[in-house]
């Protein structure tokens, strides 16, 4: 079975953006995912202070809750990363987990390379594209593997539950996880 780690990197609990995750991991799962969302609401994930001990250790200096959600990074088959658009660009949030993660990864050996990742963006007004441009460079960074959707995986809303009324929003999202799905399977040749 495969399985897909999505991280909600909203400071809120059950806003927007994790409710645009949720409709995508429930689409994995439907799929034959097995599936699990993080939060990073609630947790410590300190930023990168570029020590760059990793290199020598494999592991990062820092204790927080990094550790255990970058551990199932490393077992998940795909990773989706979701943030809303805090001041144009992606949460501080996911920005440290996701500057941890590649150098850790690159530390142990690339060890996201070739794992199928995308990302969710939430936007109010805007600020969207050049959030959704932070989140993919990490995946190419990484020697990830993208699936495409019908468009640009971004949905809109400002009020708890808004992105539900963006039916475009949606059915990208649905149609990226369902592509997620679909490429891990033909990746691990399970279809």
């Amino acid at each position: 079975m495969i399985y897909i780690v999505g991280i909600a990197g909203s400071p809120r609990v059950n806003g927007n953006t994790e409710i645009l995750l949720s409709e995508a991991l429930k689409v994995a799962a439907m799929d034959g995912a097995r599936t699990e969302l993080i939060r990073l609401a609630g947790k410590e994930i300190k930023p990168c202070d570029a020590c760059f001990s990793c290199g020598e250790t494999g592991e990062c200096r820092i204790k927080d809750d990094f550790q255990g959600i970058f551990e199932k990074m490393v077992k998940a088959d795909g990773i989706i990363l979701a943030s809303p658009v805090y001041f144009g660009s992606a949460t501080p949030q996911i920005k440290a987990l996701i500057d941890r993660a590649a150098l850790v990864s690159r530390a142990r050996g690339d060890v996201f390379e070739n794992k199928v990742g995308g990302p969710l963006v939430v936007a109010r007004r805007a600020g969207q594209n050049f959030t959704l441009a932070q989140l993919l460079f990490f995946f190419l960074q990484q020697g990830m593997i993208i699936p495409s959707s019908t468009y640009w995986n971004i949905a809109f809303g400002t009020e708890r539950g808004d992105v539900m009324k963006d039916e475009e929003g949606l059915r990208t999202t649905k149609d990226f996880a369902k592509k997620m799905v679909w490429l891990i399977k033909r990746i691990k040749g399970l279809e």
